[in-house]
């Protein structure tokens, strides 16, 4: 049976959350980008560098980005400048650009890694017939973060994420792009995931074109 709250012994209890700091994950700066690619190149981190640059520039969640396929964003031998993939959450395609650092990047992965079109881009460890887990890039992330010196408890995989997002809001205020962007079907969501004003926002939203 379970404790009410009130219970002398659920004070005794410690809570799921003791110690660390939950609420949304702090999106990367331009500045701490370049940090983190210095380092990854300074250590010779090829897949890493190639996974940290799709991150940014696809803005997925964990779990899409783990499985995305060679033939995913390969074509004729070349790297994509423009990828779909369908979010496991909601059901729906996404597209996004890939820049010409990401595109180095993954050049230089791919040529190493080798593999078919319907190989994952980045297998696991234990079998390559299989994709990397979002564990294992969730703590490749705070490794990432904490190398440059940065606090692993104020971000996350949701921080690559965000960060492109956020760098285009500030750059751009176009709420609804961002929208697009992220695959979010509610604008309250892409709001509340770039954590901005709500009431400014969707100002500034409904007079936003497309």
């Amino acid at each position: 049976m379970g404790l009410s709250e009130f219970d002398p012994a659920a004070r005794e209890r410690v809570s799921w959350n003791t110690g660390r700091k939950v609420g949304a994950k702090r999106a990367l700066k331009p500045r701490q980008i370049w940090a983190i690619r210095f380092f990854l190149d300074q250590n010779g981190r090829l897949r890493d560098r190639a996974l940290f640059d799709l991150a940014i520039d696809s803005k997925l969640r964990g779990c899409d980005l783990v499985k995305i396929k060679i033939g995913d964003i390969v074509c004729d031998r070349t790297i994509r400048t423009r990828a779909i993939v369908v979010q496991q959450k909601t059901g729906r395609p996404v597209q996004f650009e890939l820049m010409d650092d990401a595109r180095a990047s993954l050049l230089r992965w791919l040529e190493l890694r080798g593999g078919a079109l319907e190989d994952y881009v980045f297998p696991s460890r234990t079998d390559h017939k299989n994709h990397m887990s979002t564990r294992q890039y969730a703590r490749l992330v705070d490794e990432w973060v904490t190398g440059i010196g940065l606090p692993g408890e104020d971000y996350g995989t949701h921080s690559l994420r965000r960060t492109k997002a956020s760098i285009i809001y500030k750059a751009t205020g176009n709420l609804r792009a961002v929208q697009i962007l992220l695959g979010h079907t509610k604008i309250e969501s892409t709001v509340r995931y770039l954590g901005v004003d709500v009431e400014d926002a969707l100002t500034l939203a409904e007079g936003t074109e497309i």
